[in-house]
């Protein structure tokens, strides 16, 4: 085989249009604008780290190393990014992170460390307002959930999963990352997750970003949890953790019907009631006390054995919301839809490189995380935008798919004209 030697040629054309949809949105100057100003000598802005981060992204990468190794020469002579080492882009990132605070609840000896970074979150906001006008959206559905991402770092504790690693909080809507509070590994979701919520929706008030519904698993089913919720939406639907108390309450339901769901013959039923009488006494805040609904789906158990306080032998389900208008189906159903942000960490991990953290570090990973979740936004828009552009695209696609059909492409930018214009090799119509 005689081989010729030519001019170096990109295997990544395709990202050039995603860049270039970002300056056309004008992300590099809400980086700009929203972060430490550089020193004037610094051979690299705020653009040219996060692009550069965002594209060993794009380009199938998962680690900063990939951009000194695989992808440099590939961003040579690029008119949108200047390409730095990887140590200069983890160098600028340590520069944004902030101080984690410890926490230690009343009558408790564990020390529980949250990583806060509301400038990074609202930045997150900025850019996703810019992409998408998220804030001029209606019934907007939030979503909030822990997720466990395992490591080894120097700092990172031992969950209750018996494994080292941190347990961030995530909101979440619409699948996209909305806001992102790190917690070290041995601080339980339900911990402070009040002020957690607090904070959450500090950030999105703060973008003028106004949510309609909230939802989430039973570590927030807590006095101090639905008070904090339901003072900032109008409705909420909280699976309710199990307890001597909800199984007296579920006993009293009279109007089971039987449904059947994926062959398995099932009831369902609800209740009004006021729920946690006791925390609110103990804390002094009965003002705060009000009805809710708590919709029960009840299954046969299999070995048989009765319930001490329902006297049955079910398994039980329960939702506690405050709307009464959806049918019992209608409940479950809408619930089951937050179903849906186990698939976002998911994507998170495995397409975003959450599983891959950089920094030894809480707080810097923290960081890091927000990096990442500005990026799958930018994605979601990116995929969806050029999917109606691109016959060959479909906005169901996985970054490794879309890689494939439109990252990978051969091109090179030449000069002609005293204009910068990029030839692209191959019988493809893509447009600008």
């Amino acid at each position: 085989m005689k081989i010729l030697k030519s001019s170096a040629i990109s295997p990544f054309g395709g990202l050039n249009f995603v860049l270039k949809e970002l300056i056309n949105k004008k992300i590099d100057k809400i980086l700009k604008s929203n972060l430490p100003e550089l020193p004037c000598q610094c051979k690299y802005n705020w653009k040219d780290i996060f692009f550069s981060y965002w594209s060993i992204i794009f380009c199938g990468g998962d680690c900063s190393e990939d951009i000194s190794v695989n992808l440099k020469h590939a961003f040579q002579n690029n008119p949108y990014l200047k390409a730095p080492s990887a140590d200069r882009l983890l160098e600028r990132l340590k520069g944004l992170a902030t101080p984690s605070t410890v926490y230690r609840k009343n009558r408790s000896n564990v020390d529980n460390e949250f990583s806060l970074n509301p400038k990074m979150n609202e930045l997150n906001l900025k850019i996703l307002n810019a992409i998408s006008g998220i804030k001029n959206k209606n019934n907007l559905v939030l979503d909030y959930d822990n997720t466990f991402i395992y490591t080894n770092k120097s700092d990172s504790k031992k969950t209750y999963t018996k494994k080292y690693g941190y347990c961030p909080g995530i909101g979440i809507i619409d699948q996209e990352v909305v806001y992102v509070e790190n917690r070290n590994g041995n601080c339980a979701p339900h911990t402070m997750q009040d002020d957690t919520i607090e904070r959450m929706f500090e950030q999105l008030n703060s973008q003028d970003i106004e949510v309609d519904v909230f939802r989430a698993d039973s570590a927030s089913y807590q006095f101090s949890t639905i008070t904090t919720i339901t003072k900032h939406v109008d409705k909420l639907f909280v699976k309710a953790k199990m307890s001597s108390t909800l199984e007296n309450i579920i006993n009293s339901i009279g109007n089971w019907k039987k449904v059947e769901i994926d062959g398995e013959i099932k009831y369902r039923g609800d209740i009004v009631f006021t729920p946690f009488k006791d925390a609110a006494r103990r804390t002094k805040r009965e003002d705060l006390l009000k009805e809710y609904r708590l919709v029960v789906t009840k299954a046969g158990k299999k070995g048989g054995q009765l319930d001490l306080f329902t006297g049955e032998s079910c398994i039980y389900s329960a939702i506690l919301t405050d709307d009464f208008q959806k049918s019992n189906d209608e409940v479950v159903f809408f619930y089951n839809q937050r179903g849906k942000t186990e698939r976002v960490f998911d994507v998170m991990k495995n397409d975003f490189a959450w599983d891959n953290l950089p920094f030894s570090k809480l707080e810097q990973n923290t960081v890091y995380l927000i990096l990442m979740a500005i990026c799958k936004n930018i994605y979601n828009y990116i995929i969806e935008k050029f999917s109606k552009t691109y016959k060959h695209i479909s906005k169901t696609f996985r970054v490794k798919k879309f890689i494939f059909r439109f990252i990978c492409i051969p091109a090179k930018w030449i000069k002609t004209g005293r204009m910068d214009k990029l030839r692209i090799y191959g019988n493809i119509a893509f447009k600008t």
